[in-house]
């Protein structure tokens, strides 16, 4: 039994906003209240803290199989717990890609291991080469709960629309990588300022605008569910909003890098904000929290992306792997970027990055409520922090926030009634 006391309780599904207590008994909330009492259970004071669903990253990479010296699945969940989250879904570009119900098992028992939840995807295409549709039947049978080829735009219109309707009919979720090649000179930077200050072309918002209006409009007339990747575009924003009103089980994601930095950021952090799609103009920044603000932007996912140091040194900076770490960071940049300027409540952040992303996946998860499994985050929104290599706990350091100080620090994280991360 474990009783929380005198927290800022926070449900984003029924919309509670209040001082109470909460017990936990059997890895489940018993009771939400006043005044409760667990006579030789744990007892958790989160006065001046708050305490919300256990946070749901729908876009990790775990580089596990295959390339674990950037991370594993060990080290990505404790990067998960450090930051507040109680289930993440890994992504399926690792080495094997994850295309084969024995890569699935593997990555799901690994993930048992770690006391969080541990999901994955499996790759749309075989080999992830865009040209033959997995055996979704048997991946979603081994456990997988969506299909993506993240990393890897698909470029093939008959594959993407035989992939949503097969999805369809499985009721999974596709996650698609919107950036389409055939536009991009060098990718991870913008073709703006700071990619001439660089000498380069770089990445224009074109590669992502065309493929996104074209899976949109797909996703329009198959029924599927298709959420949009670590979405960057304004124009892109702009058309998931329409293509929501007309009709489209659209969802889109958005990472805390795309939403609290611009085009200009590469020019201070180099490499360390390079990634795919690009930080973009600062218009583009606007309409990202423009539709984060209007619900056209559904959940905070952090793409977290971990390098080697030394790749990430890498010169020229553009020839660099794109992508940063993110788990670690993305509630205080939540905290600081969108509730402190007044984008949201603290109630819209936790539906952005505890509910919607639950939903997008059908977990049962998210909220809290009596009856509900007791996955939760307490932390404290005006407690500030310094990011430091210290104090990260993934294997890769790579990120344009080391010296950044943030508000929201997780004291404690809970899942399955068990507490998997305390502050020390």
């Amino acid at each position: 039994m474990m009783l929380i006391k005198n927290g800022r309780v926070i449900d984003p599904r029924t919309g509670r906003d209040e001082t109470a207590d909460i017990l936990v008994e059997n890895g489940r909330i018993c009771k939400i209240g006043q005044g409760l009492s667990a006579e030789g259970g744990q007892v958790i004071d989160a006065s001046g803290c708050v305490v919300a669903p256990g946070l749901v990253d729908v876009h990790v990479h775990f580089r596990d199989p295959g390339l674990t010296y950037k991370e594993d699945i060990q080290t990505g969940a404790a990067a998960a717990k450090k930051g507040g989250f109680t289930t993440v879904v890994c992504m399926a570009n690792t080495k094997p890609p994850v295309d084969s119900v024995e890569t699935v098992r593997y990555v799901l028992e690994e993930g048992k291991k770690t006391g969080i939840h541990v999901e994955t995807c499996a790759c749309v295409s075989v080999g992830m080469k865009g040209q033959e549709l997995t055996d979704m039947d048997a991946l979603k049978a081994a456990g997988a709960i969506g299909f993506t080829d993240d990393g890897i735009p698909l470029m093939n219109e008959k594959l993407v629309y035989d992939a949503m309707m097969k999805a369809k009919e499985l009721n999974v979720p596709l996650s698609f990588h919107e950036e389409d090649p055939a536009f991009i000179t060098e990718n991870g930077i913008n073709a703006g300022k700071s990619a001439e200050a660089l000498g380069i072309t770089g990445s224009p918002a074109l590669a992502e605008d065309s493929l996104v209006a074209r899976d949109c409009m797909i996703a329009l007339h198959t029924g599927a569910s298709v959420n949009i990747q670590h979405i960057s575009s304004g124009n892109a924003v702009k058309m998931v909003k329409l293509a929501k009103e007309l009709g489209a089980n659209v969802t889109a994601e958005v990472t805390p890098h795309h939403f609290s930095l611009d085009e200009s950021a590469v020019l201070t952090h180099g490499a360390m904000a390079k990634m795919n799609p690009p930080l973009r103009t600062a218009a583009d920044r606007a309409d990202i929290l423009e539709g984060i603000r209007n619900g056209s932007i559904d959940m905070v996912a952090t793409d977290h992306a971990p390098h080697s140091a030394e790749e990430k040194a890498v010169t020229p900076l553009w020839k660099a792997p794109s992508g940063i770490i993110g788990l670690e960071t993305s509630l205080a940049l939540g905290v600081t970027k969108l509730v402190k300027e007044g984008h949201l409540t603290m109630v819209q952040l936790m539906e952005k990055m505890s509910l919607n992303p639950a939903k997008l996946y059908h977990l049962d998860r998210g909220y809290l409520e009596e009856g509900a499994e007791a996955d939760l985050v307490i932390f404290n929104e005006n407690e500030a922090w310094t990011v430091t290599e210290d104090e990260l706990a993934s294997k890769s350091h790579n990120t344009p926030f080391l010296g950044e100080t943030l508000y929201g620090r997780v004291k404690y994280t809970i899942c399955g009634g068990t507490v998997v991360y305390e502050a020390v």
